[in-house]
């Protein structure tokens, strides 16, 4: 019996899909939305970035109550991600393929609460109830994160490259690609639909604060923290980075393919190395890997986007490993701290979701330093701080988490 029939005997191509639709509903819409905003409407980059903080504060009570709603929905769970599966797919429409009723900062902001909402609604129910499938499948939590990770790198793949291959071949590629996202979030569903149905844990719900109070868990959330937020930064700043630093209009779309296609290829590669040598092990050459390629990029200029191409394979490669092994290691703690699965993966979300807000506060750094849509030359201290900010800030942060990963004690 292949793998591949192994993984459809036990729905794991549902969940693959699943993970693909949550994923492009995630970090392409950081990648897109403010550039697209700033370009179409004249939104400033400054009130932009305001506003996706605020929407992070909002999350700090948002995320922790829909975790302790997930834990209550019971057989109700079905029907309580199919209508946040419809408001996602109606937030992205509204997003990018309806013209803005009101002011657009106005439907910027309510749309992407919309959108953010009902991913973090998703994400939450998504990840509590692949604690109880991991333990009904063989390979347990470290397969079930290959095939769910795999898929939603392979989502955003498609996300990130779908609106630059769409430029020129239809009049409105942002909105095409939104009808394909809800048409997409429509299939998903309907494949996830039986994983709900039957399958509703049963365990007590876990109080907030005795997931806090596990010394691990609270350590893998700090390290999730900082981990992620070099990818989210990197990501705000790419189509930035490629079209000013590079002078390199026209290869946003490929490049991106590169990046996130390398990180859906390898996810399933660190899985095997990890189930061989160890999560910890596997995961620090990564994070090693991850650095190296932010340092060659802070040499980088004008005309260098061949060579950027490499970095974007091989950064790639270690996001794959970030994204598989992180969320299994936090999933096969909560196996034993929270069964129930949702105020623990309430916390993942609102931490993941914070390293958004710390790239949404370089936004108003990067029109501080002369860059802006109108700008027609820019200053070499821009330049300079574009760089610094897509490069530097990462390399950093991410020794930060590879010292906090070393001081960590995991069980394997």
């Amino acid at each position: 019996m292949t793998v591949a029939s192994i993984g459809t005997r036990d729905r794991l191509p549902a969940w693959s899909l699943y993970g693909a639709v949550l994923s492009a509903a995630g970090l392409p819409i950081y990648i897109y939305a403010p550039k697209y905003y700033a370009d179409t409407f004249g939104v400033s980059l400054t009130a932009i970035g305001a506003l996706l903080i605020f929407l992070r504060l909002f999350d700090v009570v948002q995320d922790p109550v829909l975790g302790w709603v997930a834990e209550r929905l019971g057989r109700a769970r079905g029907i309580a991600v199919a209508l946040g599966a419809a408001l996602l797919a109606a937030s992205m429409v509204g997003l990018f393929a309806v013209a803005p009723p009101v002011a657009p900062i106005v439907w910027f902001g309510l749309t992407i609460t919309g959108l953010f909402s009902a991913f973090s609604f998703l994400t939450i129910n998504f990840y509590a109830q692949g604690i109880g499938k991991a333990g009904r499948i063989a390979g347990g939590h470290v397969r079930l994160a290959a095939w769910r990770e795999s898929g939603a790198l392979l989502g955003v793949c498609v996300a990130a490259v779908t609106p630059t291959v769409l430029v020129g071949l239809v009049a409105a590629p942002y909105a095409v690609f939104a009808v394909g996202f809800a048409i997409v979030t429509f299939v998903a569903a309907l494949a996830m639909a039986p994983e709900w149905q039957g399958r509703v844990e049963t365990e007590t719900p876990t109080p907030i604060r005795t997931i806090i109070a596990d010394p691990l868990a609270r350590r893998l959330l700090i390290l999730a923290l900082v981990n992620a937020t070099p990818l989210a930064v990197s990501s705000t700043l790419f189509l930035f980075f490629v079209d000013i630093r590079l002078d390199a209009q026209g290869w946003e779309g490929p490049l991106l393919v590169l990046f996130f296609l390398a990180a859906a290829v390898s996810a399933p590669m660190w899985s095997a190395l990890a189930q061989r040598f160890g999560t910890k092990r596997v995961l620090l050459a990564a994070m090693v890997l991850a650095v190296a390629s932010f340092g060659v990029t802070l040499t980088l200029g004008a005309g260098d986007q061949a060579t950027f191409a490499v970095i974007c394979i091989l950064s790639g490669a270690t996001i794959g490993a970030d994204l598989t092994l992180l969320p299994a290691m936090f999933a096969r703690r909560m196996a034993k701290v929270s069964p129930s699965g949702g105020q623990s993966f309430g916390l993942w979300s609102l931490v993941n979701k914070f390293t958004l807000a710390f790239a949404a506060v370089i936004l108003p750094a990067l029109e501080l330093a002369g860059i802006s849509a109108d700008a027609e030359v820019l200053p070499a201290s821009a330049l300079t701080m574009l760089t610094v900010l897509y490069a530097l800030v990462p390399s950093l942060l991410k020794l930060v988490a590879i010292g906090l990963l070393v001081a960590t004690t995991l069980e394997d």
